[in-house]
């Protein structure tokens, strides 16, 4: 497995610092003054770049943003208050009324959410498809505009043909966004493959710590630059300075957590095969399609109708129930559960997802405790 361009090394030189401090320092002020006239009218004119204001720009936020940069071999980042602040904020500054957006099928809950009920009532129109028409029809984005990935999709996590799919947005000139979170960059760097924009929850594998909410995107300069003068300066999604701390902090682990993470998915997806309660386990591995290069803890489950569903989140010890992942501890979110939290039951079925499904995402606790913890559970849920 390769972590990119020498990522590790590149997350562990963080700044230059006078003073020589390893660690960016917490810039907790919400402003920023100026010498004289002629540095203020300068900074507002735009020919300098010293911070003024922290809704808008902060040297600790920088920071992270310049590591998520570098990371994903992007031309600059912009860091949000969420993931979902992210997503809403990339696509609020580059799509209009009447512009299309094609998006993959399983796509994370809250996305499909405000597709639904922010971008569909302003006039946008949006369409959903399975992975293979994104690769196989080569003029499904004619005329579309935005193309919303995530590789692999959610609850299902199918992996997606990345090179190809840009190779067919460019075509038509569609801008393609992708949601990364699941591999990060330590496993899938898609602005190499082609796409236009990388989005991250960076409450996931980035922090590492269930710690943080955070969002960060990372592409061109001129994208940035447009979502920083539209959406973070207007909607006001900014992160703040202690959080992009802490998440300065979780890169400097990712790719050795991100290794861990791979070994225990690993050890699960060769066990689960040989169970007979289980239909389906859903985890891509390295190299299924072009660029992703590793495993994360994220996979799915499906298990036959025996398996009573509840009885085996309660028998479990290690796995806690909750929505999120990417940290030390190990979750169980039922599918069923998870889709329907919003009263949207019927996305399930829309979307081909079985009631039987249950995600896990697999933290950094010893796997053999933790496999011993699921089969045990398992085994008495099972009719």
């Amino acid at each position: 497995m390769s972590d990119g361009p020498q990522l590790a090394t590149l997350l562990a030189s963080v700044l230059d610092d006078a003073d020589g401090a390893v660690t960016p320092p917490i810039v907790q002020s919400s402003l920023f003054s100026f010498e004289n006239y002629q540095a203020f009218e300068d900074r507002m004119a735009g020919r300098t770049t010293q911070p003024i204001y922290t809704r808008i720009q902060n040297p600790t936020v920088a920071a992270f943003e310049g590591l998520m940069a570098k990371a994903e071999q992007g031309d600059a980042a912009v860091a949000f208050a969420s993931g979902i602040a992210a997503i809403s904020s990339t696509l609020l500054a580059h799509v209009q009324p009447g512009d299309q957006i094609a998006c993959i099928e399983h796509v994370y809950p809250d996305t499909f959410r405000f597709f639904e009920r922010m971008l569909r009532p302003f006039g946008v129109q949006i369409t959903y498809h399975p992975v293979s028409a994104f690769e196989e029809d080569a003029d499904l984005l004619k005329g579309v505009k935005f193309a919303f990935l995530e590789s692999p999709s959610s609850v299902v996590f199918a992996p997606m043909n990345l090179p190809l799919v840009a190779e067919h947005a460019q075509r038509h000139g569609t801008i393609t966004m992708i949601d990364n979170s699941w591999a990060s960059p330590v496993f899938q760097q898609p602005l190499t493959l082609g796409i236009d924009i990388v989005i991250h929850s960076a409450s996931k594998y980035i922090s590492g710590h269930s710690d943080t909410v955070a969002g960060v995107v990372v592409s061109s300069h001129d994208h940035i630059a447009r979502i920083r003068d539209l959406t973070l300066s207007l909607l006001g999604a900014k992160l703040a300075p202690f959080e992009a701390f802490l998440l300065t902090r979780g890169l400097r682990t990712l790719s050795l957590r991100m290794r861990q993470h791979q070994e225990t998915a690993n050890l699960f997806v060769d066990r689960l095969a040989a169970l007979p309660q289980v239909r389906r386990v859903n985890s891509p591995g390295a190299n299924i399609v072009p660029g992703l290069k590793g495993r994360s803890g994220l996979m799915s489950v499906e298990f036959d109708d025996n398996v009573d569903i509840p009885k085996f989140a309660d028998a479990l010890q290690h796995f806690r129930l909750g929505v999120s992942w990417g940290g030390f501890e190990s979750l169980l979110l039922p599918a069923s559960v998870g889709l329907a939290q919003a009263g949207e039951q019927n996305s399930m079925q829309k979307f081909g997802v079985s009631p039987n499904l249950v995600r896990l995402s697999l933290g950094l606790e010893d796997a053999e405790d933790l496999w011993a913890d699921f089969s045990t559970a398992l085994s008495q849920s099972a009719a």
